[in-house]
């Protein structure tokens, strides 16, 4: 009787160190889905619905791109086709609707999923691309949409009732590195709030930066993150770092101290990358962390790499020992 006390004991405290432990522990990337092949790939923007469905864009800088909408089992449920646009970021709001940067042509654009049609389209800035990189979107409480310039170290604010634009804040700190030391060539990239501070990862400077919306003072959060590219807060609190340029993923404390580094590539097999390979957006979803492989060319080629013809997402489950969502 003893001995099966003991038993029990020693289960029931594994069973407590293995939720207590860091959101990465004894577990790994796997792969979650994959586009279809042929179609335009390198997908960078991610976004999660109310009902779970991740839904991925394609980064064609020709401008013939999809948005592909997989169920949580991982399966391609629709493709919403983005001919004439360049999406990065994306982020549903407030009201249901999903909210998607548009790098080609310097707007904002609005859409309402099922529905395959551009609801709205709200121009930011003159141009896109070259003159003003819009990269990631975020939302304060208040609902008032964030979008990040890549090329000019803005940040702008939408209105999305009035259509109203401001640059909400410019500074140095946001741009690209000088060249030729930083790259990609990305300043502001991604956005993720976190009460009133607004965090924004430059990714030509591998840093994580703090800014408190009601002063606009600017702090650097943590640093030496390699390409620093798409950031989310999770539901514990912990800030994930997509690191395109290490192909692994950060999970910083509200410190911005280092919890864990996770992930890497492991080779090209059948055209397909195997873990991660530039890793550029995450989003939590119902107990996981989705994160778009962009695998595009602005990194460090590996000598077996291989053509890729096909591209995925990856996930890490944050409560493993709790099995599917």
């Amino acid at each position: 009787m003893h001995k099966l006390i003991a038993l029990v004991a020693v289960f029931a405290l594994a069973a407590f160190i293995a939720d207590s432990q860091p959101a990465t522990a004894d577990r790994g990337v796997s792969r979650f889905a994959t586009l279809p092949e042929g179609q335009p790939g390198n997908p960078e923007g991610i976004a999660a619905d109310a009902a779970g469905n991740i839904y991925a864009a394609s980064l064609d800088f020709s401008g013939t791109n999809n948005i592909y909408i997989f169920g949580s089992n991982g399966h391609l449920k629709d493709t919403i086709a983005l001919n004439g646009h360049v999406p990065l970021g994306m982020q549903f709001g407030p009201d249901g609707k999903l909210y998607v940067a548009d790098f080609g042509n310097g707007a904002v654009l609005q859409l309402a999923p099922p529905n395959h049609t551009i609801t709205r389209t709200y121009p930011v800035c003159a141009g896109g691309g070259t003159t003003c990189g819009l990269n990631a979107i975020a939302f304060d409480a208040s609902g008032l949409l964030y979008v990040s310039d890549s090329f000019g170290g803005n940040i702008f604010t939408l209105d999305r009732s009035t259509g109203a634009v401001a640059t909400w804040i410019q500074e140095e700190r946001l741009k690209p590195a000088p060249s030729p030391h930083g790259f990609p060539g990305f300043g502001a990239n991604g956005l993720a709030f976190k009460g009133t501070d607004l965090y924004v990862a430059n990714t030509a400077d591998d840093r994580i930066l703090k800014i408190s919306t009601t002063t606009k003072t600017i702090s650097t959060f943590t640093e030496s993150i390699n390409g620093a590219d798409g950031i989310t807060w999770d539901s514990a609190g912990r800030l994930w770092v997509c690191a395109n340029q290490e192909n692994v993923l950060y999970v910083l404390n509200g410190a911005g101290e280092v919890l864990d580094i996770i992930g890497g590539f492991e080779g090209v097999r059948d055209g397909t990358p195997q873990g991660l390979l530039f890793p550029a957006s995450p989003v939590e979803s119902r107990g996981s962390i989705y994160v778009t492989n962009t695998a595009l060319g602005f990194r460090h080629f590996f000598a077996d790499e291989g053509p890729i013809t096909r591209f995925t997402l990856s996930r890490v489950r944050l409560n493993p020992s709790r099995g599917d969502d």
